[in-house]
């Protein structure tokens, strides 16, 4: 945590006090997220701006590292999730088992909908009653909110943290944390084990500041494993060059295929200036419904998300329906009255492509050859369904004007996974 200079007295002696901004030369550096800070409050107060979303930090601040406490031995299993691996997860397991015991980095490449949280147990289990420190970070607010209960419920006798900028508080000594990757810059060699979830998704994928909170936030005697079901060019060098371990799952926990998306292509505008949406997406919106199955509806741009709704609250006013977006105060409750089928439809933007599991869920992508669908987040778009094993199939659109190579490289990629899964 960082505080004033003149509040250091406050903390004990053995908390370690570090300069929150530091000179070198005449630069000026972040200690929390390493960054060069160029800016200044009056008086040449050097402050850093990129971190500036957990905290301002002055040149006049430090930051204070509370030292692990000591921690006794869990007497019986920490681990209270009853459930059965298939062979498949069972594999992936031994190899996370095996790399915790070497302190290998790890990368885990499974599809989506394949269980990786069911996979972490045994290695969170058993670094946890070893005494240690864990933090799954994932880049999503919405995927902290998925994951929480799912851990407290599996390790119900441990205290979990759970932190993200819409529930802001100061992390605390906490065994297990469940958190934003912006918050491990919160933390510094903090835990014997970090896993990042959806290791590729906005806003960590590329970024530096990010990824070095991941590094800082493990122990040095620590490791680190990595989620996705599409992962970086990067990360797939390194494995080759056997510089960080690896396992491949292309099956889904029921065994079943992923469903491959339908491309249309969408003749004339998507939806009109006068908010008329075009007549085959009218169709396959109509089939979906029929279903009575949950519908998201997937649109490139905030600003779209309005009118969307307005023409379809108005042709099919029977549907309960709503929208959502990163910025959506009510987010949180929305997406919480979709999964309790409170709610037949809902307008999304990207924020919900990954990490959050909607039953029977169907999808529909609006301008699939919009720049702001990659071909990693059309997988895991897709990859909202059929995720259920009583609804192991689903159905999948792709309206677009252009058949961009991001559309067909998502396609094959699934088709693949599929192959290679028998």
């Amino acid at each position: 945590m960082s505080v004033p200079a003149a509040a250091l007295k406050e903390y004990p002696a053995r908390y370690e006090r570090v300069p929150a901004i530091r000179q070198v030369d005449t630069s000026y550096y972040c200690s929390r997220c390493n960054s060069i800070c160029n800016a200044f409050l009056p008086g040449q107060i050097a402050y850093c701006r990129e971190c500036i979303g957990l905290g301002r930090v002055t040149a006049n601040d430090y930051l204070v590292r509370i030292p692990d406490a000591p921690r006794q031995l869990p007497q019986d299993s920490v681990l209270r999730w009853t459930g059965k691996l298939t062979p498949a997860q069972e594999r992936v397991s031994r190899d996370l088992m095996a790399s915790f015991t070497t302190k290998s980095n790890h990368l885990v490449h499974a599809v989506t909908g394949a269980g990786k949280t069911e996979m972490l147990f045994k290695v969170v289990a058993t670094a946890l009653s070893a005494g240690n420190r864990v933090c799954l970070a994932t880049p999503r607010i919405d995927v902290v909110n998925e994951l929480f209960p799912r851990f407290s419920q599996a390790f119900s006798n441990t205290k979990i943290g759970k932190y993200h900028g819409q529930e802001y508080s100061e992390p605390e000594n906490d065994q297990l944390v469940i958190c934003t990757t912006h918050q491990l810059l919160k933390f510094y060699h903090a835990f014997e084990l970090v896993i990042i979830d959806e290791v590729d998704a906005f806003p960590y994928r590329d970024s530096r500041l990010l990824a070095f909170g991941a590094a800082t936030a493990q122990k040095l005697s620590g490791c680190t494993f990595f989620l996705t079901a599409t992962p970086a060019k990067e990360q797939l060098a390194l494995v080759k060059k056997n510089q960080l371990h690896y396992s491949l799952l292309c099956r889904r926990f029921h065994g079943f295929d992923l469903p491959v998306p339908q491309a249309k292509l969408v003749v004339g505008a998507t939806i009109s200036q006068k908010g008329r949406i075009n007549w085959i997406i009218i169709k396959a919106i109509r089939k979906l419904i029929a279903l009575q199955k949950p519908l998201m509806i997937f649109v490139p741009k905030i600003a779209q998300l309005d009118s969307y709704y307005r023409t379809l609250s108005k042709l099919f006013p029977t549907v309960a329906m709503a929208s959502v977006h990163a910025g959506d105060a009510e987010r949180i409750e929305k997406i919480m009255q979709f999964r309790a089928g409170e709610l037949d439809l809902l307008l999304t933007t990207t924020i919900l492509e990954r990490g959050v599991t909607i039953r029977e869920a169907q999808v529909i992508v609006l301008d699939a050859d919009d720049r702001i669908y990659n071909t990693a987040s059309l997988v895991q778009i897709a990859g909202r369904v059929g995720r259920a094993a009583n609804d192991p199939s689903g159905q999948v659109y792709f309206f677009y004007h252009e058949y961009r190579e991001s559309i067909q490289k998502a396609i094959k990629q699934i088709k693949r996974m599929n192959k290679h899964g028998k």
